[in-house]
């Protein structure tokens, strides 16, 4: 039973590249596969890492797969400097060489068609922040209906501190009211950000807004876009990302990049 697998990058037509001295996962050198007119940039990897069930617990572990994902991504970024390119997604690993080439023959349109599609085209990112609104009830607020509710029904006090408490949610209510208005007017501006940005784009993408936590910023983060861009046009969409910026609002040009939301393929393994 073999040991290694054959670790996936990404797939390009059969053009004059020139050889790549890069290394990928698991630190492992790159070569290809040549099949159907189209190259596999390939690995080998060990399947104690990345066979079905160990790899079930690499994922697990965040540093395993940070780096794993940096190896890849220096693949394809290296691949994508000469040639259209279509990535494949991470951690896509076959038993070996020969299910590459089926793998090739079967989906050979579909790369030809993603590869077409993407030819002397960049992805540019754009995220878009803005605060929110802050709604925090004072202590001072709550504290009579707590002292109130401590005295019981009908005790002393119990109708101003009951006056207090109704106003205490008064103006919870409006402060929820108030940050929802907010979250609206935001998500609004987002649209006509992308709406702009869309039409100097062939194609785009509306990723999912990241958490807090991976964006590193309490800001809300309203846009997470990817456009797919005519290179010759690159500086003319930056220049139209300048004009869409205002009080108020961050925005976050990212890229060149290799079209990874416009030409990934999920490269099921061929049976």
């Amino acid at each position: 039973m073999a040991d290694t697998g054959t670790y996936l990058y990404a797939v390009t037509l059969d053009l004059d590249v020139p050889h790549l001295d890069v290394k990928g996962v698991a630190d492992r050198p790159v070569r290809t596969i040549t099949q159907a007119e189209l190259v596999a940039y390939v690995s080998e990897v060990p399947l104690d890492q990345f066979g079905e069930e160990p790899l079930r617990r690499s994922m697990e572990d965040l540093d395993w797969l940070g780096e794993t994902a940096r190896g890849h991504h220096r693949v394809v970024a290296a691949v994508a400097e000469h040639t259209p390119t279509a990535p494949i997604r991470l951690v896509t690993v076959y038993s070996g060489d020969d299910q590459v080439r089926r793998l090739l023959d079967q989906r050979h349109d579909d790369f030809v068609q993603v590869l077409s599609q993407i030819a002397g085209r960049v992805e540019w990112g754009v995220k878009a922040y803005v605060h929110p609104t802050e709604d925090q009830p004072t202590p001072t607020a709550r504290e009579p209906a707590d002292r109130a509710a401590a005295r019981g029904p009908g005790g002393a006090g119990s109708s101003a501190a009951a006056g207090a408490g109704t106003a205490y949610l008064k103006r919870r209510q409006a402060g929820l009211r108030s940050r929802e208005d907010a979250w609206r007017d935001a998500s609004e501006q987002a649209q006509r950000i992308h709406h702009a940005l869309t039409a100097l784009a062939v194609a785009s993408h509306l990723h999912r807004p990241q958490d807090p936590q991976l964006s590193g910023r309490s800001d809300w983060m309203i846009l997470n876009g990817a456009y797919l861009v005519d290179e010759p046009r690159s500086a003319e969409f930056a220049a139209a990302l300048d004009g869409l910026r205002g009080p108020g609002v961050d925005l976050q040009l990212t890229g060149p990049w290799a079209p990874y939301s416009f030409a990934e393929l999920d490269a099921e393994a061929p049976r």
